[in-house]
């Protein structure tokens, strides 16, 4: 049976027309831009039946600009788009595709053509509606958003801020968008940054490291006095950590195949590139003492806490790191008592029957989920776009990338960048000016004297040792739990009691434990529940090594496995009987002692891109 044809509006051709290339000697094609991709057929010197590389899905372009020669002679303009279309072996490279825009016989004509083409495209990358007259001018773009990047430099193995300057500044400098860039430089260093931001200047917060750096930057917005508007504040990540759980979630979101490392990192720069934001749930987390955090990822006691702390000692490593924490944890199986309490969903997370029931418990009202497919520093107190931001010198260049054109310069005369884009000899291309940021607004590549190269690393502190004292600071956001009776008071009547020998008890929020690790296939961003995850003591080793890697494809409750249990939430409890044990919440460890946690659907905005096809390449 034949598939269903495309809809209409998918392939309805937007804009059609005729150009050349560059150099002029070069073919002609045709273009046509539907809402889903640009279409490019050569038409001469010999049309092709089958035009190699002919279809550019939106989902690759990062962004595009218009040019001109810097010959007065040359009445033509250019249209240039950047793409991160998928080698044969599945690595993302940069490609740009220039087209002559020549029809007319004057360069004003020509220009507005090429800024026709331009506008159109960049409206469908970000979202934004065309006219249906077919009147489509720059006028159509609103300011270009303005984002406040956080690297970590220490992120993963060490390669933040490598990846960054190479590949994560270049692209959304392609996409237009204006940005101001800042090197974290110790612990909490963003949570105290975030607090004291003039959030009015900033469209965006973005960290570019692991999960841990996200997690700052949420609970210093909610730490703020005006932590209600705060927290509207869109919040996204570029994974340059070792766990990249959020990211991993984004990714599948977006329709990519599940990655890692740097494909994962282009991947969540293509989507931040095309805008837009998602509600995000967070977890409000009581500790023993009465202390308070919020969460968007996990709470984990047991085994994944244990591979996750233990494993600090090799970040060197990357992710590779929980692949050895994991080994080393299975050679030392552990049990911890416990009690485990939760206020059951009052509906069931949508998703398809399962293939396999898990046994119940006449006390465990479980619910099975199925798979889814060195520099100046500043007072905190100041603007960020007073402060000194150290962007790399030399300007963006990703190394390897296709030299981009000679004698071409930006469009209307404007200022042009340094010629750093290119090779030797090689002048600058630049986005359209129409397109970048307006006076008063934060500059796009404002730079500032970097000492050159990586910064250094200091020496592995080894294994963190359990304290009284969080590692996660405490909350003062006068949010109110009201689903949460006061820690060590008795609990309604409609929660779940469990209490036995767990080996892991995983309470988690997105879909993912790790970039590759599938922990709630169905969750999704803003379904308003906590999924919660345990696996009860007499699981042998190697039926809790295969769990783990059924997890890399969300199969793992398609196993039967009879300590394996499920629960949606909207609250729990967690009261460990077992006097020594870790604790963790998104990865960082917290005071060791009962807790309990409560969903606030919505609270928070995560930039994700747009949505795709799940478990499909766009």
């Amino acid at each position: 049976m034949a598939p269903p044809p495309p809809p209409l509006a998918a392939s309805t051709p937007l804009l059609h027309g005729e150009f050349g290339s560059y150099p002029a000697r070069g073919p002609r094609f045709a273009l046509t831009l539907t809402s889903q991709a640009l279409h490019i057929q050569r038409l001469r010197p010999k049309p092709e039946a089958r035009p190699r590389g002919g279809l550019v899905p939106l989902a690759e372009v990062s962004g595009c600009c218009t040019l001109r020669s810097r010959s007065p002679s040359d009445s033509a303009a250019y249209f240039c788009i950047y793409t991160y279309p998928r080698g044969r072996r599945g690595s993302r490279r940069r490609t740009t595709r220039t087209f002559r825009t020549d029809g007319a016989a004057t360069y004003e004509e020509n220009r507005a053509e090429a800024q026709r083409w331009a506008t159109a495209l960049t409206c469908l990358l970000r979202g934004l509606p065309l006219p249906g007259d077919g009147e489509i001018t720059p006028d159509l773009l609103p300011r270009p958003p303005r984002l406040l990047l956080l690297v970590n430099p220490f992120g993963g193995r060490g390669l933040a801020w490598q990846w960054c300057k190479n590949y994560v500044l270049p692209m959304i400098s392609e996409a237009g968008l204006s940005f101001n860039l800042i090197q974290t430089e110790r612990q909490n260093h963003a949570r105290e940054l975030v607090q004291g931001l003039s959030l009015s200047e900033w469209d965006g917060i973005v960290t570019v490291s692991g999960d841990g750096l996200l997690h700052e930057v949420l609970n210093g917005l909610l730490d703020r006095p005006d932590w209600e508007e705060a927290v509207k504040m869109p919040v996204g990540i570029l994974p340059c950590g070792s766990g990249n759980a959020l990211a991993g979630a984004v990714n599948q979101r977006g329709g990519f195949e599940p990655a890692l490392g740097l494909e994962l990192l282009l991947n969540c720069s293509l989507l931040l590139c095309r805008g837009g934001g998602h509600p995000l749930d967070l977890l409000s987390v009581t500790l023993a003492s009465g202390s308070r955090c919020f969460s968007f990822l996990s709470v984990a006691w047991g085994f994944v806490s244990d591979v996750d702390i233990q494993s600090e000692r090799f970040r060197a490593l990357g992710s590779a790191r929980f692949t050895l924490g994991t080994v080393l944890g299975l050679a030392t199986l552990h049990t911890y008592r416990g009690r485990l309490s939760y206020l059951p969903a009052t509906v069931e997370p949508a998703s398809p029957t399962p293939a396999h029931s898990l046994p119940r418990a006449k006390s465990e009202l479980t619910l099975t989920p199925d798979p889814a497919p060195p520099m100046a520093h500043s007072p905190l107190h100041r603007s960020v776009s007073d402060l000194p931001l150290p962007l790399p010198q030399p300007a963006l260049a990703s190394p390897g990338s296709p030299e981009p054109l000679p004698i071409l310069s930006l469009n209307g005369g404007g200022p042009e960048l340094a010629g750093d884009w290119g090779g030797a000899g090689d002048a600058p291309l630049s986005p359209d000016p129409l397109l970048s940021s307006p006076p008063g607004s934060p500059k796009a590549g404002l730079h500032s004297p970097v000492a050159e190269g990586a910064p250094v690393i200091p020496p592995s502190s080894g294994l963190p040792t359990p304290t009284p004292d969080a590692r996660v600071a405490a909350s003062t956001c006068g949010l109110p739990d009201h689903l949460l009776p006061p820690l060590g008071t008795p609990l309604p009547p409609d929660w779940v009691t469990l209490e036995g020998d767990f080996v892991l008890l995983l309470a988690i929020s997105p879909s993912h434990l790790g970039a590759d690790l599938v922990a709630a296939p169905h969750a999704r961003f803003d379904d308003g529940l906590v999924h919660l995850c345990w696996v009860r003591s007499g699981i042998s080793r190697a039926a809790l090594l295969r769990l783990f890697l059924a997890m890399e494809r969300g199969s793992q409750f398609s196993l039967g496995c009879p300590q394996l249990g499920y629960a949606a939430a909207r609250a729990f409890r967690l009261e460990p009987l077992t006097p020594r044990g870790v604790l963790t919440v998104d990865g960082e460890q917290v005071e060791y002692g009962p807790l309990q946690a409560q969903m606030h659907p919505g609270l928070g905005t995560l930039l994700t891109g747009p949505p795709g096809c799940p478990g499909r390449e766009p």
